[in-house]
This record gives C-alpha cells, structure tokens and sequence, in this order.
C-alpha cells in the first residue's frame, strides 16, 4: 500500500499557458487501485466495529468497486456478497471472476430492475444487520464522500519522507491547494464530493460525468457535501455515448496519452476524464497562467471488455 501518490506533469497535455499534472491514485494498490480504497475504508471500519461477518454492495460486470471490495473483505476476514447488474447464465467476466477468486459469492440481479433491487435491498438492511453489512454502489454515502476527502486532506509534504515529522506552530501547505482547477471522473459523485469537502474555496473543481443524461448527479453530490453551497461545475458533454461507452477517437487518445506519458486509463472513467482536459485544453477553457491537477481515480476493469491489441498497454 502507497498511502502518498505521485504527483506527475504530464506535458504532453500541457502547454506555455497551462501546466496539467496528475495525482497517480491507480499507483497506491495493484488491486484496491485508486479511490476505491479511500471510498471504502470507512465502510469497512464500520462494518469490523459493528462485528459484521460479511459485507455486500452492488456492481456491474466490469466493476472495479466489485473488485476492490472482495480484495478487502478478504484481506479483513470478512464474507462478502456481490449483487451484479447481470443476469444468471451469461458469461462470467474476468472481472467478475477475479471477485470470486478472492472469495466474494455473486447474486445477478438482471439489468432491467437493477436499481429498484438494489433500492430495496438498501431499504430493508438498514441499518445493517449485526451480521450483514451493506455498501451502496460505488461506496456512495457520507463515510465514501469521508473517505474520498482524505485523498485530498491526506496528501502533504509530511507524507512524502518515511520520516516521523513534528510541526509545532507552523501551517503545512498541502501542495494540492495551489491548483487552481482539479478534474475528476463522476460516476455515483461520491469523490467529486469528498474532493469538494476537502479542497479550498479559490479552487475551481470540475467534474466529467461518465453517463448519458445524467440528471439526478447535481442533487446526488449536493447530499454529500459539507456546505451544500459549495461551487463546483460538471461538463456532461465528454460521456462519449455513455456509461462503458467508448469511441475510436477515446481509443486513439488513450493510446497517444500512454504512448507518450506511459499512463494506463480505462475507457469508462479515466480515459474520459484525461480525453476531456485535452479537449478543454484545445478549447481555451482554462485561464493562462492556470495549474491544473487531473485525479487519475486508477481501476482498469472496463477495459476487460475490449478485443485484445485495442489498447496499447
């Protein structure tokens, strides 16, 4: 475990005007890669202090939070239970399989009433039972919004050396608060809003939804955050089709981003995200003079479902 990501320039999206750097999260875990560990941390705390014996939540079959949670469970000492968007008899996924491997017990709930199953799965365990302890898609809720802040409040020059520091009277300037804009993928909007917790009020946050016609997102985050007046703005125009969605020229930027900062992307999150502050950088969107932070939120799941040779890494 790397509890102090790398902070990367990223030239190759940069120009004289604008810096673009990135906070490698995928670096911190080869399995519980990126904000899936800070999103779930909480959540399993809670579940270990509620003498839980197994926890659930729900994923499709390319979920990386799937993934991450069986890892932990396993790692805890807890069962664990995984309700998937999938109907019994289909292929099982690499992914998905993996999530067994590392002990978790698959439900397919079918897609067409995934969501008023999994609401009213929710509904009748909470709160949890003494042994059954439940975790919402993504980790949305207020202990992943808790858990997202932290790869913010976490990161500070005192992380950096393996050497126990001391500060008496001295205000520690986290380097992540000189960025005047910071990007982030949104799926369920529980890192968007743990990152608006904890960063300060002169950053510009931007978010990049990855679903098609999101309308709900905007009220989604707003419940998770501190101050529901907190200003941040999200950019529904880079989904590229949709949730899993991709398209050749996604593919085509992955690759020259790979190629040319050797930084692997997903094609539902982080492939969108990045393809997105390339576009803004084209666009004019920052102002000159800017620094601009792209959180690379790590999971590489998604990209389990492309034909091999597609992608370059």
């Amino acid at each position: 475990m790397n509890p102090s990501p790398n902070i990367e320039p990223i030239p190759f999206l940069s120009n004289n005007q604008v810096a673009i750097d990135t906070l490698r999260l995928d670096q911190i875990h080869p399995i519980i890669s990126g904000n899936k560990w800070y999103k779930l941390r909480y959540y399993v705390h809670e579940a270990i202090k509620s003498q839980a014996n197994t926890i659930a939540s729900f994923g499709g079959p390319y979920s990386n939070h799937l993934v991450a949670l069986a890892y932990e469970a396993k790692e805890n000492g807890l069962k664990c239970i995984g309700y998937v968007r999938s109907n019994e008899g289909e292929p099982i996924t690499p992914t998905l399989q993996e999530a067994i491997d590392y002990g978790m017990d698959i439900v397919f709930v079918g897609r067409t009433l995934f969501q008023e199953k999994k609401n009213e799965l929710l509904h009748q365990n909470y709160p949890s039972t003494n042994k059954l302890y439940f975790i919402d898609e993504g980790g949305y809720g207020a202990l992943g919004a808790k858990g997202a802040s932290t790869m913010i409040s976490d990161w500070a020059p005192m992380n950096r050396s393996n050497e126990s520091v001391h500060f008496s009277n001295i205000h520690i300037v986290n380097p992540i608060h000189e960025y005047d804009y910071i990007i982030c993928a949104v799926g369920t909007g529980t890192m968007i809003a743990g990152v608006i917790n904890a960063v300060e009020k002169h950053q510009n946050m931007i978010g990049i939804p990855v679903l098609k016609n999101e309308g709900t997102i905007h009220s989604e985050i707003i419940e998770l955050l501190e101050d529901k007046n907190a200003a941040f703005t999200l950019l529904h125009e880079f989904h590229q089709g949709g949730y899993a969605k991709t398209t050749p020229a996604q593919i085509n930027f992955m690759n020259r981003l790979w190629e040319h900062a050797s930084i692997p992307t997903d094609i539902v999150y982080t492939g969108k995200v990045f393809y997105a502050a390339e576009q803004l950088m084209q666009a004019n969107y920052f102002n000159p003079k800017s620094k601009v932070l792209i959180i690379h939120s790590g999971g590489l799941q998604g990209n389990r479902s492309l034909p091999k040779g597609v992608l370059h890494f």
